[in-house]
């Protein structure tokens, strides 16, 4: 799956929750989302729910931001680096984040970075539409409203 297959199916179910947590205030939405809520209310958002596994390695994770605002994409690469084409990097260069780096490619690995799933950090950059806090992930030519 492309990262803008995955981008753009991940959106509609966020959406699809954020219509069902419509009335309530946005502490409660930032609540709804938290690890142990999400794997048992929302077990198809996340494939991991199903292994009861979190994607980063913290006790208490908030899925609201899954996909992280600093994540930059574009499924046609950015430039090529020492032969590789690079697909993903991090906007702010997390300290706890690195490189997957293959014959040919070079991706973020974003497992070691906690910086969205922390709640003051979503408190900081909340918005209702998931999609408007992530506009900057897409590449240039494949932004969307």
């Amino acid at each position: 799956m492309s990262y803008k297959k995955w981008f753009d199916a991940h959106a509609k179910k966020h959406a699809h929750i954020m219509e069902k947590l419509k009335d309530q205030t946005d502490d409660e939405v930032i609540a709804y989302f938290d690890f142990e809520n999400m794997k048992e209310k929302e077990f198809d958002f996340c494939p991991l729910y199903a292994q009861n596994k979190k994607c980063h390695d913290m006790e208490s994770l908030n899925c609201y931001l899954c996909a992280c605002p600093n994540f930059r994409f574009d499924d046609n690469g950015f430039k090529q680096v020492e032969e590789k084409t690079l697909f993903s990097y991090c906007s702010i260069d997390s300290k706890d984040g690195a490189q997957f780096i293959g014959e040919g490619y070079i991706h973020q690995n974003c497992a070691g970075c906690q910086v969205p799933h922390k709640i003051d950090y979503i408190k900081k950059h909340f918005n209702r539409d998931w999609k408007t806090i992530m506009k900057k992930v897409l590449p240039k030519h494949s932004i969307q409203s």
